[in-house]
């Protein structure tokens, strides 16, 4: 049996006719080395905003399912023009949408779960000896509605793609080459990463690094699944994200990062009973508002503060349902302050090195940059600093953990 490879290209890999005959290319030699190859790719460059635009001239508040259907015909455009292309250079291929393999997933349009890969059409496809191309980010229901997998859907689709057809890896193409200590364009001397646990990437994800979608990464953990990160734009090597026993020396940092896209809220003189953050809690879940960072203070006379970030498109959702609580509990009205940023340590080494958030600290204080709050967890250590800081801090927390390439 032939060895399958499993590689997705992301939108930017795809964004022109000569990017995709590149494609068409690298593909190729992976044929003619006689591996089985499924490629999924995402939409071409900006389409997918595009689309969006053109629902929104229609529609503010469009049907979820009828966005879904909108939406996957960006894939449908990639596939064909990739088959097109590899055929141009001698290579059979065939095209497939999410439903047309079977990609199952639940009802919940725009965010959809995968429950399972029907692999027959894509084997009858590769023992044809054809490249198998698969349409990323898009799945069926049980009633054969076209359901969409949310943001990094594609990522997501091959690594589900992978666990099914048993590959030795799932090659992720993008536009960097790699995992990085930290965001170049924001730390010129940040490293990349030969390797990097599932765990630590999963953080990283969460906390902002746009290089994988966590959900791929969760996936790749649970079914052992090696993924490659890679750039389309060179042959180099990437990184690789593994289970943590194949990785020798475990870093006590391997990566900071800055999420600025999240707002932190503040209630003051709430009720000190039981039972009232779990009702603001729920009511914002209920919304699917994702809360991170969460501090209550000790109550003072029967009553405390609560603060928690949020992320900032969501504000408009949150508002009613933080008012409300206010209203009702007898407490301050919310504040709201957008101007933030969650700087982060992520390291799976912390696991086994005392310190790290001594030193942490340290180097924000170094700085004099105040932090407002933190929020820790076995690998990670993050801080709410002000936004305007942001920068200064990742570079100095980089550079306190000697990860930079002349350190």
């Amino acid at each position: 049996m032939a060895n399958i490879i499993v590689q997705k290209y992301g939108g930017t890999s795809v964004g022109s006719p000569d990017r995709i005959r590149n494609v068409a290319g690298r593909i190729k030699r992976y044929h003619e080395e006689g591996n089985h190859v499924v490629v999924v790719v995402s939409a071409m460059g900006h389409t997918t905003d595009e689309l969006v635009d053109l629902a929104d001239k229609i529609t503010k508040n469009p049907p979820k399912r009828e966005m879904d259907m909108l939406l996957s015909t960006g894939e449908q455009v990639s596939i064909a023009l990739l088959a097109m292309a590899l055929w141009e250079v001698g290579v059979p291929a065939k095209s497939f949408t999410g439903s047309q393999i079977k990609m199952i997933t639940d009802g919940n349009f725009s965010n959809a779960k995968i429950q399972g890969v029907d692999r027959s059409r894509i084997d009858a496809a590769l023992n044809e000896g054809n490249v198998v191309i698969v349409a990323g980010f898009q799945g069926i229901d049980q009633h054969e509605n076209i359901t969409t997998l949310g943001r990094g859907g594609s990522d997501t689709s091959a690594v589900a793609l992978a666990a099914v057809l048993g590959a030795k890896e799932c090659e992720i193409y993008t536009d960097v080459d790699g995992v990085y200590t930290a965001d170049p364009r924001v730390v010129p001397h940040a490293t990349k990463h030969s390797q990097i646990t599932y765990e630590e990437m999963l953080e990283l994800a969460s906390l902002g690094a746009g290089v994988l979608h966590s959900r791929s990464v969760e996936l790749g953990m649970n079914y052992d699944v090696v993924i490659h990160v890679r750039s389309s734009f060179n042959n180099n090597p990437g990184t690789l994200v593994v289970n943590e026993d194949k990785i020798m020396e475990k870093l006590k940092v391997s990566g900071v990062t800055a999420k600025n896209d999240q707002a932190r809220i503040t209630i003051a003189d709430v009720p000190d009973k039981p039972g009232l953050a779990a009702v603001l809690f729920g009511d914002l879940s209920s919304k699917d508002i994702l809360v991170d960072v969460i501090v209550q203070s000790s109550p003072y006379n029967g009553r405390n503060t609560i603060s928690f970030t949020v992320p900032k498109k969501d504000l408009v959702q949150a508002l009613p349902i933080l008012e409300s609580f206010s209203n009702s509990q007898g407490a301050k009205k919310p504040e709201i302050n957008e101007e933030i940023s969650i700087v982060s340590a992520v390291g799976i080494g912390m696991k086994s090195h005392v310190g790290v958030a001594a030193q942490m600290f340290k180097a924000l204080a170094e700085k004099e940059i105040n932090i407002e709050m933190i929020s820790t967890s076995e690998i990670k250590i993050s801080c709410v600093i002000p936004r305007i800081h942001a920068e200064t801090a990742v570079n100095k927390i980089h550079e306190t953990f000697g990860l930079s390439k002349n350190s």
